[in-house]
This record gives C-alpha cells, structure tokens and sequence, in this order.
C-alpha cells in the first residue's frame, strides 16, 4: 500500500505542475496576472514566462515519473514553498476574521507544500518511481 500511495502523492503534486506551468505556456494572461498579484511580478513578462512555463512542466513530469528527484524533488518543494508563501495570509486566517482579503480557497496550499516534504523524505521507499526502478539499490 504505500508504494501505491507514494506514486499517487507524487502523481497529483507533479501534476499540478504541470498544470500550472502549462497555464504559463497557454494563457499568458492568466500567469502575468497571477505573477502580478501573488509574487511581486515576478517573470511577469510575455517573454519569460512560457519559458517558466516549459520549466515548470519539466519538473512536474519528473516529479510524476519519479525521474531524477535529486533536483526535481527539492525545485518542487521550492515551487510549492513559494506558493505558500504567497497565499500565507489566507492560511494563517481562512476566513479573513483577522486579515482582510484571504481566501479559504488557499489553505490547501498548506497540504501541497507538507505532501511535497513527504514524498522528499520518502523517496527512498518509492518503489514504483522510475528513479528507484533505474537504481534499485542506491538512492539517486
């Protein structure tokens, strides 16, 4: 049971990745008003931001497949780490009683960014990742 676990953990983060990254590529939009309002503008450029876009799907697939997650395992937390960041306050107070502005909507956040440690601390155990099938032995 908790290979089958792991691999639907690691299957839903990394495609929400991919998701969003996706999003980056296709609605360019979208991803300049989300970068605009949640993280300072950052990449908010046409320019820039599909090739974040590209990125961002590259490690949601890796991190999917279980394929080098000595680099797509750690970027994912960071991605993710940084997304709770910027959606802090509604986590802190979901229902905005103490903070105005807050959306309830973000709290899962939280949940992403905890499953992404799980899958990091438990990596080794991940049977059916493709890294571990690659490797049976050493953990890469």
């Amino acid at each position: 049971m908790q290979s089958w676990t792991l691999l639907f953990l690691r299957i839903s983060l990394g495609w929400l990745l991919v998701i969003w990254g996706a999003d980056k590529i296709i609605n360019i939009e979208h991803g300049i008003a989300v970068a605009n309002k949640f993280y300072f503008g950052f990449l908010a450029s046409p320019a820039l931001l599909p090739i974040a876009g590209i990125a961002q799907v590259a490690v949601g697939l890796a991190v999917v497949l279980g394929l080098f997650w000595r680099w797509a395992y750690p970027v994912q937390l960071i991605l993710n780490a940084a997304s709770l960041l910027a959606v802090a306050t509604s986590v802190i107070d979901p229902w905005g009683w103490f903070i105005e502005g807050t959306n309830a909507l973000f709290y899962p956040s939280l949940i992403i960014f905890a499953g992404s440690l799980v899958v990091m601390a438990f990596r080794d155990q991940d049977r059916l990742a493709l890294d571990h099938l690659r490797h049976p032995t050493s953990q890469t």
